[in-house]
């Protein structure tokens, strides 16, 4: 089955408000493996509204719409979609009594226009609203469905996971499940060139690879009557991904970040961490402190952003930096020994470059990056070179130090 999402609300189109209410109901359509192939924004005028529903009924099985059931003038969802299907307004006993008892109940006084939220399409189902006073409706006609949700998300959502969901997945009884598999260390391309047979073979389950910042994640996803039976098409597929990208792999689990596979590496190991940043002024402890209870593990962090803050906070020689310069390899593993000496921890991770826009030259352009860590007396250095803008740069450099680390760790904890 297909469906189509229509948002309603000129401030949406404006940008005065962020429509997160389309992220969420695709997510729960693609659950729910429903299709959806178009999604469209629609101001508060009823011309439009109606031209549209006229050709989202025409080629989608679900039609739902969000926003344009509250009591005003402009709030004209429900009447067009009522005309587009053919449905007269009826005003609803139970909807009059629950909006008249949120509004009391709240001390707010009752208006005339309120009781306009109390009509509803005859012959639709009423989705009863606990958290607000405009009802939603599911109306079917000819073979479409037609499902109207308040704009609020704090109505929208728990109507739509208490009586929406249950109502679709009665209509589309299989559903999807995926997996998320986090590879770091690797590139985009050669992550696809290395399962591109899988790629080219697949039907039941997909896979499907999305470039993140430093990282690649591969979602597995699979169409089954149940959870059980799609996790089961799932589970060969993850081992092999396993087989081909072992230790590139940190986690599956969906809310597990490259941070928090650390910290767990970080406890499995019982080490201690120390980070030493220059061009990055922070931000890869910033990482690291996303961690809840990472200060058992997380002993200092260090911004040594001019060179004499790398010679006193973290002894690095003045003649390696007279010789080599701040950005260099040289540098860089000298600030990680340092870091953990200073900070007495197990391990430092440094890093060191040129952010820009400005202060590259030919011998050592804007975006080149040198990291360096020392992980119980073995120290690990390499060299990048990064494009983009100065934020880019700085966010690409604390993903590769991060991968450094966890290569670090894994060395040690693994020996």
């Amino acid at each position: 089955m297909t469906a189509e999402l229509i948002c309603v609300g000129t401030e949406l189109l404006l940008g005065n408000t962020v429509n997160t209410n389309a992220a969420f109901l695709a997510e729960k359509c693609a659950m729910l493996g429903l299709s959806m192939y178009y999604q469209s924004v629609v101001g508060d005028n009823p011309g439009r509204l109606e031209e549209i529903l006229h050709v989202a009924a025409e080629r989608s099985d679900v039609v739902i719409l969000s926003g344009g059931l509250g009591p005003t003038q402009d709030d004209l969802t429900k009447e067009t979609a009522a005309k587009v299907m053919g449905m007269e307004l009826v005003e609803d006993a139970r909807a009059k009594a629950e909006i008249t008892a949120f509004l009391e109940k709240r001390g707010r006084r009752i208006t005339e226009n309120n009781w306009k939220q109390s009509l509803v399409p005859k012959g639709s189902k009423v989705l009863y609203n606990p958290n607000g006073t405009a009802p939603g409706v599911i109306m079917e006609r000819e073979g479409t469905c037609m499902i109207l949700l308040p704009g609020p998300p704090n109505e929208l959502e728990p109507m739509f996971e208490d009586q929406v969901y249950p109502y679709l997945h009665s209509i589309q009884p299989e559903i999807l499940c995926s997996k998320m598999v986090k590879l770091c260390g690797i590139g985009e391309s050669l992550v696809e060139t290395k399962i591109l047979d899988l790629i080219e073979a697949q039907e039941n389950p997909t896979i499907a690879p999305y470039a993140k910042t430093g990282e690649v994640h591969l979602r597995i996803t699979a169409k089954a009557a149940s959870e059980e039976e799609a996790y089961g098409l799932i589970a060969p597929v993850e081992e092999e991904l396993a087989r081909r990208f072992g230790d590139l792999i940190y986690t599956d689990e969906p809310e597990v970040t490259l941070e928090m596979a650390i910290a767990r590496l970080l406890e499995q190991g019982q080490l201690t961490v120390s980070t030493a940043e220059s061009c990055t002024g922070g931000l890869l402890a910033g990482r690291l402190v996303n961690v809840p209870g990472i200060s058992r593990y997380l002993r200092e962090g260090y911004v040594t952003y001019s060179n004499e803050a790398k010679e006193k906070l973290l002894g690095v020689s003045h003649k390696t930096l007279e010789a080599y310069g701040a950005v260099s390899s040289h540098t860089t593993a000298e600030m990680a020994e340092g870091g953990a000496k200073a900070a007495g921890a197990d391990i430092c991770i440094a890093v060191t470059g040129i952010a820009g826009p400005d202060g590259g030259t030919e011998e050592k352009p804007v975006g080149l990056v040198y990291i360096g860590c020392y992980c119980k007396g073995k120290l690990y250095t390499e060299k990048n070179l990064y494009s983009g803008s100065r934020s880019k740069i700085r966010e690409y450099s604390v993903a590769s130090a991060l991968t450094l680390l966890r290569r670090a760790i894994l060395e040690e904890v693994c020996k």
